[in-house]
């Protein structure tokens, strides 16, 4: 039997997940898989505090070194979270030769060349699946499974929190304020809820994945990003009518050589695959020249799921003979500026003769052509109703033209919402 000492950097929620995982399942997966783990030093900021699983006090430190520099630990597991001092701890780990298990989204798409050139110089392993949703096996799938591919587009509902807000505010037409605060209550949000309802844990994502599926080096700052705070329900209610189920999506694209990568809300077809995905649950919709269409899906977050995906990759890291690392360029990428997309305009204009020709002229002069138009609701003391567009498939930036070039005091933009339906 191959015994393997680790080290893990932090210990929250997630790390007395895979701790309890050990304890637990140890001896199944030591008959199963020949391997078995000894946890030696576990980096935590106080040993003295109370921890959802009972972790033998000799174990614990608050001296980082107890781990990046003991010669018996082959594995780091990081569990800390957030850019700094992951990131560093993580490189250290590497340039020392040990093999780096995380679910760091944040470090890895943000360090991600640093991250890669101290695994390639040391030989060491770097191990991520748990960095993007959860326990779906995405990473895996993207790295071992799909080679044989050209992978030409994925489509994500990637962060749990906002699809959970999105799929009461479909469900049940509450307004996004009274459903955040139902999930910060209920654990789904933090209290303070940006890095989900901003974009920006779905951005760190979809560096991760739009890298790997493109072998190219997609930077999370030329991710194109944009949160939920805006969305209403009567946005989401008007989606409905037309058949459209909103999502916050993670979509990338390779198109002529350029890549896309963006984060913003998005309808899709009540018939496409994502739509049905809802709560917290997460989904990746992939296209392969291939494999054709594929879709992942499970619990993209919590304790236990989390805590899976990370054990499997430990297992895998301990029976490696020799660790590969991902088919990723680092050469700079060409990234796409313009992409083009079904429009959801929602306006408020003027209700009087000729403001709806006015409006038709602006989209045409800029090539964007309307496939349909609804009014909702009845006329404001102001003299305004609230109309509702669907573009064809239309460039984002003739789109966004026309809507500046539109008369201020005869109809202006509320709220632009992206349609995918490929």
């Amino acid at each position: 039997m191959k015994e393997i000492v680790i080290g893990f950097l932090g210990c929250g929620n997630i790390g007395c997940g895979v701790y309890r995982l050990l304890e637990t399942h140890g001896q199944e997966m030591a008959a199963n898989e020949g391997v078995s783990f000894a946890v030696r030093r576990i980096l935590v900021r106080d040993p003295k505090k109370k921890r959802g699983w009972e972790i033998p006090s000799v174990l614990l430190t608050d001296r980082a070194e107890e781990v990046l520099e003991d010669p018996q630990i082959s594995i780091v597991m990081e569990f800390m979270g957030g850019e700094e001092p992951a990131a560093s701890y993580i490189i250290r780990a590497l340039r020392a030769g040990k093999s780096v298990v995380t679910a760091n989204k944040m470090a890895l798409a943000t360090h991600w060349d640093e991250i890669i050139a101290a695994a390639r110089e040391s030989g060491a392993g770097l191990y991520y699946e748990a960095s993007v949703c959860g326990a779906i096996p995405i990473i895996r799938a993207m790295t071992d499974s799909l080679q044989a591919n050209r992978i030409t587009s994925l489509m994500g509902i990637i962060n749990g929190t906002t699809n959970y807000i999105l799929s009461r505010m479909s469900r049940e037409g509450a307004d996004y304020s009274e459903v955040l605060g139902d999930a910060q209550r209920l654990g789904l949000a933090e209290p303070d809820p940006t890095a989900d309802v901003e974009g920006y844990d779905a951005a760190y994502k979809l560096s991760i994945l739009s890298s790997l599926a493109f072998h190219r080096h997609v930077p999370v700052e030329k991710i194109y990003r944009e949160g939920i705070t805006g969305v209403t329900a009567l946005d989401v209610a008007c989606g409905r009518e037309f058949g459209l189920t909103l999502k916050l999506l993670a979509v990338a694209k390779e198109e002529n050589g350029s890549i896309q990568a963006r984060v913003h809300p998005t309808f899709v077809p009540d018939s496409h695959p994502l739509a049905s995905v809802s709560d917290a649950f997460n989904a990746v919709f992939v296209n392969g020249h291939a494999c054709g269409e594929m879709m992942f899906y499970g619990r993209g977050a919590g304790d236990l799921p989390t805590a899976s995906a990370l054990v499997s990759d430990l297992v895998k890291a301990a029976k490696a003979d020799h660790h590969s690392l991902p088919a990723v360029s680092s050469q700079s990428v060409f990234m796409a500026e313009d992409w083009e997309c079904v429009h959801f305009v929602r306006m408020l204009a003027k209700d009087e003769p000729g403001v709806l020709r006015d409006v038709a002229g602006r989209f045409a002069d800029e090539g964007v052509s309307i496939a349909s138009m609804v009014q909702k609701g009845k006329r404001d003391e102001g003299g305004y109703v609230q109309l509702i567009f669907l573009t064809h498939r239309a460039s984002e930036k003739h789109v966004r033209r026309a809507l500046e070039r539109m008369d201020g005091s005869l109809a202006r933009e509320i709220c632009v919402i992206r349609v995918e339906n490929e």
